[in-house]
């Protein structure tokens, strides 16, 4: 019924955007961790209040699309635009992350690629254990993917970026590991996408001095369909922890490219594993969308 009205909702504000979701298919890219997921690009903290404030600038690489939407914090498809974490990660000032060059790199290399619906789920300074099933951030990120994928989406790939918070404790390190794989193989097993691809970036930077432990944990996670990208060497806010604007739309053009490599693999089964498919067929068009259609053409 949420995904019914939902989409009522967008047809009245904007039919002919809501046309286009209608008649194409939804890609849904989850967007997830941290707050360099979350996006950092530009802001900078002023100094003696600590307060961040964001630039503004908008790099062409981020700009709206008129096939790129995003899931509000209120469970509503609206037109995707910098920063598309601002509501999700919202005690946090955000900026420019990798989602939105992302979705345009993805669109400008594969042009018949259907409409982007971009759910942002991260937070800034979030820990994995803090990602675990049961805890608000893991039941938020499992509410809004499942929103999405009822109003008629299909579960593409989740983009992943987090481990900056746990490079700080000893013990957090040595369960890391642990903790991902749990994370991942819960969040599968609870979208009923056993083999979702997931994308995960590999560490840049860090708060504590255990950076290289987590990487190696990262890039040696083991799990089918886990691809990694690494954002290492990519430039840094002067923090030295947040990447800057241009690294945001380098790594998310990175993403891109590992996503549509990556891509042709799949494309067959109702979240169903086959030995030759990984993603999820689109949702056929239900009885609601007709009757949206008709109400409001």
């Amino acid at each position: 019924m949420l995904s019914f009205i939902a989409l009522a909702l967008l047809a009245h504000a904007s039919p002919i955007e809501c046309q286009n979701l209608l008649k194409h298919k939804l890609n849904i890219i989850i967007l997830a961790g941290q707050s360099n997921m979350a996006g950092r690009g530009g802001v900078a903290n002023e100094t003696s209040t600590g307060i961040g404030t964001w630039d503004g600038v908008v790099p062409p690489q981020c700009q709206p699309n008129p096939s790129i939407f995003r899931l509000s914090a209120d469970l509503a498809w609206v037109k995707a635009r910098e920063p598309i974490h601002a509501d999700i990660d919202a005690r946090k000032t955000d900026g420019v992350g990798p989602g939105m060059s992302f979705a345009n790199a993805v669109l400008t290399k594969d042009p018949n690629f259907g409409v982007v619906g971009l759910v942002p789920c991260a937070v800034g300074g979030t820990t994995i254990s803090q990602w675990q099933k049961g805890e608000f951030l893991y039941e938020q990120l499992v509410k809004r993917a499942e929103m999405a994928q009822q109003s008629g989406g299909v579960y593409r790939a989740m983009l992943w970026y987090q481990g900056e918070a746990d490079t700080v404790n000893e013990e957090d390190v040595e369960l890391y590991k642990g903790r991902l794989k749990t994370f991942f193989d819960d969040l599968r097993s609870d979208l009923h996408a056993p083999l979702l691809p997931i994308f995960q970036v590999i560490l840049a930077s860090g708060e504590g001095p255990y950076i290289e432990e987590v990487r190696e944990a990262q890039l040696n996670i083991g799990l089918p369909n886990v691809k990694c990208v690494d954002a290492k060497g990519l430039p840094l806010e002067p923090d030295d922890l947040h990447l800057t604007t241009q690294a945001q739309v380098r790594l998310g053009e990175m993403l891109a490219d590992a996503y549509l490599r990556f891509k042709p693999r799949s494309l067959q089964s109702n979240n169903v594993p086959t030995p030759c498919s990984n993603f999820v067929p689109f949702f056929i068009i239900t009885a609601q969308f007709l009757w949206i259609i008709l109400t409001f053409s």
